[in-house]
């Protein structure tokens, strides 16, 4: 057994491979060497070409003998099928299996696919090469041939004559037939042909000759006339001639001379598949052994076989699948296999049909359809490992892209970081090739596989986008990442394989090919989330300036398609870093920060993020629209007049309170009582009198707890928005919303600043630009023309003044596209801010609804008690939600967050009722009540009964008041209201940038309006 399989015998077929291919080329180089010479020593000449002589036949003994190899296992095969069938992954599971796949499909292991591609790569690698230089080496062959025949027909003979066949004219006779058959006397330089004479004659002149050898090689009938003769000469016409055809029993000729007729007459066998150098190179490297298989057909009764039964396709389905680096340019050897079967099937069994086996693939279909669908075999075959050769290049060159892009703190803090890097894989070669033949057709691999790769990298992108719709708002960080991993995969792979410029495969899948189209997909999803999950379903925590998602359920859940699945490949090439960078994802998938809006500001670019910043700003505005009514209905809701929170607490309280409250004051009536007649009898030095009894301050704490107490109760009995409570959830709802746009757009300019200062970093040294006070930009020279218009000028006179300058005018061309591009990048420096923008067209929005929510008092006074300003109406949302806020989860905050806080004190800013608020507010005034009688309210910390639950909306309001003056003073900041900036477009559709505009209802005409 362990004859007949390959590997046992690979390793030493290794050596014997590299030990031939290392002579063989220098044997080349030699040859080379000599044909470039002009002048050479004639025995050097004849040792390179005759060493050249041996290698050639060394390798045809080689490929001989390898090629016996891979017969000897498939014969040991074929008489030995599998017992056993072991199901595996890649078999169906079947209850029986044919004979052909007992001893092909499922009959060779692992190491024996290897071993056998490995020796099948070494017959077709020396094959190849052999063949490649047939016509280098064919002149050193016939002048070797040329010089042996002439050798042995000219000297040796002459000898044979001279001694052993002096006396034997018959055999005399033959050997001179030999040499009048073969001899060159041309090349005798010894004397002319003439004086030539027949040497069994003997004489001084029948010595040794010396001739020139020639490239001038015997003939096959030539050869097989000297064949002929020696064995004329030796067997004597017996063909039952005891000891073999070179015997020495009863044979009159010598030893020595038998030896060498025998050596000659081998040698003349090896001279004819020498002389016929192609074809024997072709005869010794044909494998289509191994795809026959009539006999089994016959036996199986079948019309064909699956193509995974069969043999060369067994061989290419390994080295995809076993990763080996080592086999991978070995990968198209087996499908020479193909073409050997079809050589072998027209030209030398002469059979139409095995050639149609070869190109037709299996019927599809049942024999009574009478329906036969032929697809070519080997086109299928080759289309199904173009298809998975695609898929381990893209697969190799993302992980690949995947591991250069983990950070190198995360896999400098592991122990086994060496699992995430990528083994190389030597695609180049596969990649470079054009001239791929298979049954007579030239292919083009390295055009297929470039127009594959579009495919697939067409494909992941869109899965790509199908998961981010599948996901919320949040997901945008992950998308942007695995398009980074696609784009670097892309430009590795763009170094030895041409391809579509990744940026119009992108355009096309976010269907932004057209000039005029502003939107894209990522785009509108981006809105869509927005609209229907981002700004209903997430909160905003102003602390760490992100929004995350309310624990409470929506009532409406977004309806989203369910996650596309799709191989490893698609995401980071393979499972581990798949792992790797889903984890890091993790860490940013449960809220929405700065990360996620570099993430969106970065996906969508100039072109697009201004229709996302145009749409959200309407939304700004049909939220208000839709406030209107709602804020309308609680207005009317409002009792008629609402005076100041008492301080005194005469207000109502709880009769619990009250209780304690009387207790107090009975008891410290009496102790004042005692107290003051103590007092009389001691001194005033003693300070005995300015003392208060406890029962006195419990009686003062117990009045400011009341008083709190009933502040909260008359707020609660004069908001209770009488039948119309839903309108306050719906307006609380409408303001959030508002407010996570404000904040969201404010996020959105800080991101946008910080990458046009970047820019401006690296066009400002270009265009001569400064940045000077007030983030003005100024001209750092005093000419108006920039270094980068100088330079270009400078240039292109320097290069139009040469007198060898052919074409002045693309030079000229160049500097006038410099001065534009400068025109272009000055023009676009001075950049707005988008929260500016988004405040102005916000104030312009509310001018509409002035006289309703902030209307002129009649008296011409400060209205206190009767106002219903917007003001007002927030306060009184913002104290129910905050008492609301300190109850059991879920709470009013968790929904709402800090958003409603944004959006009410912007509404509020921008309609000038910010002193109003801060001096009307309810909360505002139950604080005031609070830090008045603070030292009262130490005393009831002592009492728990009385002070419980008073804290936590104490707490609550506190946080709301320096909330409400944080959003304030950023305002102040941004949109002062005597003299607002923001940025605005012209009617012909120009960008007008730090316009100046008095706060009136006219601004927003200077705004951009939707459909204009």
């Amino acid at each position: 057994m362990r004859h007949y399989l390959i590997i046992n015998h690979i390793g030493a077929i290794r050596s014997e491979h590299d030990d031939f291919v290392v002579r063989f080329a220098s044997s080349m180089n030699q040859l080379l060497l000599l044909k470039s010479s002009d002048s050479v020593d004639v025995e050097w000449c004849k040792e390179v070409k005759g060493n050249m002589y041996d290698m050639v036949v060394e390798g045809f003994q080689l490929l001989s003998r390898w090629t016996a190899r891979i017969w000897e296992q498939c014969a040991w095969k074929f008489s030995r099928p599998c017992k056993v069938v072991v199901p595996s992954e890649s078999y169906e599971a079947s209850s029986s299996f044919s004979d052909y796949e007992k001893v092909v499909r499922h009959n060779y292991s692992a190491e024996e696919r290897k071993a056998l591609v490995e020796l099948v790569s070494y017959i077709k690698s020396i094959g190849s090469m052999m063949q490649r230089c047939d016509t280098l080496v064919a002149d050193a062959l016939w002048e070797t041939i040329h010089s042996e025949v002439q050798d042995f027909v000219q000297n040796t003979l002459a000898t044979m004559l001279r001694t052993t066949f002096r006396k034997k004219k018959d055999l005399s006779r033959i050997l001179s037939d030999m040499r009048t058959l073969s001899a060159d006397w041309m090349a005798n330089t010894s004397k002319p042909e003439s004086d030539l004479q027949p040497l069994q004659h003997g004489g001084e002149e029948s010595r040794g000759s010396f001739f020139h050898p020639r490239p001038v090689a015997p003939t096959s009938a030539q050869v097989h006339c000297l064949q002929f003769l020696i064995y004329e000469v030796v067997s004597g016409g017996n063909l039952r001639k005891p000891g073999g055809l070179f015997g020495n029993s009863g044979s009159e000729i010598p030893v020595n001379d038998l030896k060498q007729l025998e050596t000659f007459f081998y040698k003349l066998s090896f001279f004819l598949h020498v002389l016929d150098y192609t074809v024997t190179v072709v005869t010794l490297t044909d494998l289509g052994f191994l795809w026959f298989r009539e006999f089994y057909l016959e036996s199986s009764r079948v019309i064909q076989f699956p193509i995974e039964c069969s043999l060369p396709w067994m061989l290419v389905d390994h080295v995809l699948h076993s990763q080996n680096a080592g086999l991978l340019e070995s990968v198209l050897m087996p499908f020479d296999i193909y073409n050997d079967s079809a050589q072998q099937a027209l030209v030398v069994l002469k059979q139409r049909f095995l050639y149609d086996e070869i190109e037709a693939e299996e019927m599809i279909g049942r024999r009574a359809l009478n329906c036969l669908i032929l697809h070519t075999w080997v086109d299928h075959c080759f289309d199904i490992f173009v298809s998975n050769l695609c898929d381990n290049i893209f697969t190799y060159y993302k992980s690949w892209a995947a591991s250069e892009l983990l950070d190198p703190s995360f896999l400098f803090a592991l122990d086994n970081g060496e699992k995430y890097s990528v083994q190389p894989m030597r695609f180049t070669a596969l990649l470079k090739m054009t001239r791929v033949k298979l049954l007579g057709r030239t292919i083009d691999l390295r055009s297929l596989i470039a127009e594959r790769m579009n495919k697939v990298f067409r494909e992941n992108l869109e899965f790509l986008f199908d998961r981010f719709e599948s996901q919320d708002l949040c997901s945008i960080f992950e998308l942007e990442k695995l398009l980074d991993v696609l784009k670097h995969a892309h430009e590795l792979l763009s170094e030895d394989l041409l391809m579509d410029a990744f940026s119009l495969m992108l355009s096309e899948m976010q269907e932004n090919i057209s000039l005029v189209s502003y939107s894209s997909r990522l785009a509108s999803q981006i809105w869509m989330e927005m609209r229907n999950d981002f700004l209903p379903n997430f909160i905003l925590c102003n602390t760490t300036q992100r929004f995350v998602r309310s624990s409470k359920i929506p009532s409406v859940p977004v309806q989203r398609p369910s996650v596309p699945s799709a191989k490893p490949n698609f995401y980071c090439g393979t499972q581990d870093l798949n792992s790797a960078h889903q984890t890091f994802a993790q860490l940013h998938s449960g809220f929405f920060g700065m990360a996620h809006m570099f993430s969106i500001v970065r996906l969508l670019g100039s072109r697009s993020l201004p229709w996302l910043i145009r749409a959200l700003l309407d939304h700004i505005s049909n939220k208000i629209a839709a406030l209107e009514p709602m804020i309308t209905g609680l207005q009317e809701a409002l009792p008629k007049s609402i005076g100041l929170l008492p301080f005194d607490g005469g207000v109502t309280v709880i009769p619990s309170v009250l209780k304690g409250v009387n207790e107090a004051r009975i008891k410290a009536r009496l102790e004042t009582r005692r107290h003051q007649k103590a007092s009389r009898r001691l001194p005033k030095s003693a300070g005995y009198g300015r003392r208060t009894p406890s029962s006195l301050r419990l009686l003062e704490g117990g009045k400011a707890y009341a008083s709190r107490k009933g502040c909260m109760r008359l707020v609660r009995e004069n908001l209770s928005w009488g039948s119309k409570p839903e309108l306050k959830v719906e307006v609380l709802r409408g303001i959030k919303e508002i407010g996570s746009v404000l904040y969201w757009m404010g996020l959105l300019d800080i991101v946008l600043r910080e990458v046009d200062t970047t820019h401006f970093i690296q066009t400002a040294p270009w265009l001569g630009l400064i940045p000077g006070v007030d983030g003005q930009i100024l001209q750092g020279q005093d000419s108006g023309d920039s270094p980068v218009v100088t330079l270009f000028r400078s240039a292109t006179s320097a290069i139009v003044s040469n007198p060898g300058c052919l074409d002045p005018t693309s030079f000229h061309t160049l500097s006038k596209q410099a001065e534009a591009a400068d025109l272009l990048c000055k023009a676009n420096m001075n950049t707005g801010s988008v929260l500016e923008y988004a405040l102005a067209f916000t104030s312009a929005t509310l001018d509409k609804y002035c006289s309703k929510w902030s209307a002129a008092p009649k008296t011409g006074f400060l209205d206190i008690t009767t106002s219903k300003d917007f003001y007002r109406i927030f306060s009184g949302l913002q104290i129910g939600y905050l008492e609301e806020s300190v109850q059991l989860p879920p709470n009013n905050h968790e929904i709402l967050g800090d958003s409603v806080a944004w959006g009410g004190c912007t509404i509020i800013y921008l309609l000038g009722q910010q002193l109003h608020f801060e001096l009307f507010d309810f909360s505002y005034q139950v604080l005031n009540v609070a830090e008045v009688e603070a030292e009262s309210l130490l005393q009831t910390h002592k009492n728990p009964h009385l002070a419980q639950g008073w804290e936590s909306i104490l707490e609550a309001m506190k946080k709301a008041r320096r909330l409400n003056n944080h959003v304030f003073s950023m305002l102040k900041a941004r949109c002062p209201l005597e003299d607002k900036v923001a940025c605005a477009i012209k009617q012909s559709g120009a960008p007008l940038h730090r316009i100046k505009f008095e706060n009136t209802v006219s601004a927003f005409e200077t705004l951009p309006q939707k459909g204009a």
